[in-house]
């Protein structure tokens, strides 16, 4: 199999990501992947993983939740996960 040049993980969009991370969890489960390249592919996958993660972390860190007054006018924001 010809080597493919792979985009860094640190590059890739949360979408991008998780469609390659996808493909490479179908081919391990599918159990025709030679020992070498499983290894090499799962590598990839925990980094994609990782990457996700990253930013899942950063959108999180963004959410806010809008807060209103009696009127129910908008007058600001505070973080999502304040009660």
């Amino acid at each position: 199999m010809a080597e493919k040049t792979l985009a860094d993980p640190g590059t890739l969009s949360f979408e991008r990501a998780i469609e390659e991370l996808e493909s490479i969890v179908r081919r391990l489960e599918d159990g025709k992947v030679p020992l070498e390249e499983s290894v090499a592919i799962y590598e990839r996958g925990e980094s994609l993983k990782r990457r996700c993660e990253e930013l899942l972390r950063q959108a999180e860190a963004r959410v806010d939740k809008i807060t209103t007054d009696a009127a129910g006018n908008a007058v600001g924001t505070e973080p999502l996960d304040v009660p």
